[in-house]
C-alpha cells in the first residue's frame, strides 16, 4: 500500500535526488516511468541556482533523509508540487539491487516516486529540527563527559585509590586530584580529563538552560505543564519527549506512539500460529530510554505506578515490568498531549510542586508578568486542576492568593 498519497493530476515529471556529502545527482521520469531527465550530477551551489530555473509547480520530487535532507526541503518546497523525504532503509528494501551506480539510484528512486510507492518520513518544522539539534548536542556533551569520568574512575581503580568523599569530580576537588602520586604521564591524562569534565559540566548546563528557556516559550510552553504533571518528567526530560515526539497530531492513536518508540510487542503470525514476543526495538531509542528512566522514577515515588508495577513483577520479572509501566506511561502522555488534560492519577501537591521547580528554575515566560504564584495558577487551569488548589506548599513555606492577585485572575479571565 503506498505510504504517501501524491497530487498526481498536478505532478507529471517525477524527480529524485541522490544527495551525498559533496554533490547531489538529479534525473527524473514521467508517468509512463520514461527518462525525461538523464542523471546530472551538481555540486551544491550550482544545483540550487539550477533548481530555481527548471523546477515547475509540474514537479514532484524526492530524496532520502540525509544530515542536509530539511536544507534542500526547505529550497524545493516554494518551487515544486510537493517534496518527500524518503525512509533510507525502507527505500533500500523495495529498490535492492546487486548493480549500484549514482544513475541507477537515482532514476530508480523517481520511478519509486511515479509509482507512489516512497516510504516517507515526517517532515519536522523549523522550531522541532532546532530543539531535536539542542538535545543531541547535550546528549553528545553527557556522553563525553561519561567517558571522561569512566577514565578518571579507571586510574583511581588502577592504583587502588579510594576516590575523594563528595562529589569526585567538582571543582574543589582539583588540588586532590593533582595531588596523586601517579607517574608523570598519567598525571598528565588526570589534569587534562579533570580539565575536560569540568568543561563537558559547564557545557551541559549552558545546553539545560537554553533548554528550560526554551520551555517557557511557544510553542513547548503550551504542553511541558501536561507532561510535567506526570511522575518521573522534569522539565529537560519533557523537552526531551517533546523533541523526540515532535507534533503529537502526527499519532492517530497511542498505539502508533508506541509502535514509534519501538516499545510494542512483536508479532509472529503464520498459519495457524500467533504468538507475541519481546518489544521490537524499531523506532527512536531516545525516546524508549526515556520513558524507562521515567518508569523508575514512577513506580518509586508514585503509589499507582508503584502497585502497577509489583503486580506485573509477580508474574513477569522486574524487567519486563518496567517496560510494561514505560509502555502505559507512554500512552498516557499520548492522552494528555493530544486531549490536553490533566492525568487522572495526578497528585496535586506533587504536580504544584513541580510547576513551581519549572517556574524558579526557568523564569517565566518572556514579556508576561512575573508573578510565580499567579504563573503557576494559569498552568494549573491549563491542567484544569486551580479550583483543587487552594494553597502551595513549597520549600517548607506556604502560599495563598492575595485578594490583589485574586482580582488580577478574575479580570484575566473575563478578558
Amino acid at each position: 500500500m503506498p505510504t504517501t498519497e501524491l497530487p498526481h493530476a498536478l505532478a507529471t515529471r517525477f524527480v529524485a535526488l541522490d544527495v551525498h556529502r559533496q554533490y547531489l545527482v538529479v534525473g527524473a521520469v514521467d508517468l509512463q516511468q520514461h527518462v525525461v531527465l538523464s542523471p546530472r550530477r551538481f555540486g551544491f551551489a550550482a544545483f540550487a541556482e539550477w533548481a530555481t530555473t527548471h523546477f515547475t509547480h509540474a514537479d514532484a520530487v524526492v530524496l532520502e533523509a540525509t544530515s542536509n535532507a530539511w536544507l534542500l526541503y526547505d529550497q524545493l518546497q516554494p518551487l515544486v508540487a510537493e517534496v518527500v523525504v524518503a525512509h533510507p532503509q525502507a527505500v533500500k528494501l523495495i529498490a535492492a539491487a546487486r548493480v549500484k551506480t549514482d544513475s541507477r539510484d537515482t532514476i530508480k528512486l523517481a520511478s519509486l516516486l511515479a509509482a507512489n510507492l516512497i516510504p516517507a518520513v515526517w517532515v519536522p518544522p523549523q522550531e522541532v529540527r532546532e530543539l531535536r539539534a539542542l538535545v543531541t548536542h547535550r546528549n553528545r556533551l553527557v556522553q563525553q563527559r561519561t567517558q571522561a569520568a569512566n577514565r578518571l574512575h579507571s586510574v583511581l581503580q588502577r592504583h587502588n585509590i579510594d576516590p575523594p568523599p563528595g562529589t569526585p569530580f567538582a571543582v574543589h576537588q582539583r588540588e586532590w586530584w593533582l595531588a596523586l602520586d601517579l607517574p608523570f604521564a598519567e598525571k598528565l591524562r588526570v589534569q587534562q580529563d579533570l580539565s575536560l569534565y569540568q568543561t563537558l559540566e559547564a557545557l551541559i548546563q549552558e545546553s539545560e538552560a537554553e533548554l528550560g528557556r526554551l520551555s517557557t516559550c511557544d510553542p513547548w510552553v503550551q504542553q511541558v505543564p501536561f507532561l510535567v504533571q506526570l511522575p518521573g518528567l522534569g522539565v529537560l526530560s519533557a523537552m526531551r519527549l517533546l523533541a523526540a515526539i515532535g507534533e503529537i497530531t502526527r499519532f492517530p492513536s497511542a498505539k502508533h506512539l508506541v509502535g514509534y518508540a519501538g516499545l510494542g510487542a512483536s508479532v509472529h503470525q503464520s498459519g495457524e500460529t500467533n504468538r507475541g514476543g519481546r518489544i521490537t526495538k524499531e523506532g527512536r531509542s531516545d525516546l524508549r530510554g526515556i520513558m524507562v528512566e521515567a518508569a523508575w522514577v514512577a513506580v518509586e515515588h508514585h503509589p499507582h505506578w508503584k502497585a502497577q508495577f509489583e503486580r506485573l513483577a509477580a508474574r513477569i520479572g522486574k524487567q519486563k515490568a518496567i517496560v510494561a509501566i514505560a509502555r502505559k506511561l507512554l500512552v498516557t502522555i499520548w492522552h494528555v498531549l493530544s486531549q490536553q488534560e490533566s492525568d487522572s492519577h495526578a497528585q496535586i501537591e506533587a504536580v504544584t510542586r513541580k510547576l513551581l521547580n519549572w517556574i524558579s528554575h526557568t523564569g517565566t515566560i518572556p514579556g508576561k508578568k512575573r508573578d510565580r504564584l499567579l504563573l503557576l495558577y494559569d498552568y494549573l487551569d491549563q491542567l484544569g486542576l486551580s479550583e483543587e488548589v487552594e494553597q502551595v506548599n513549597y520549600h517548607g513555606s506556604t502560599y495563598r492568593l492575595s485578594e490583589r492577585q485574586k482580582q488580577l485572575r478574575a479580570t484575566q479571565q473575563k478578558g
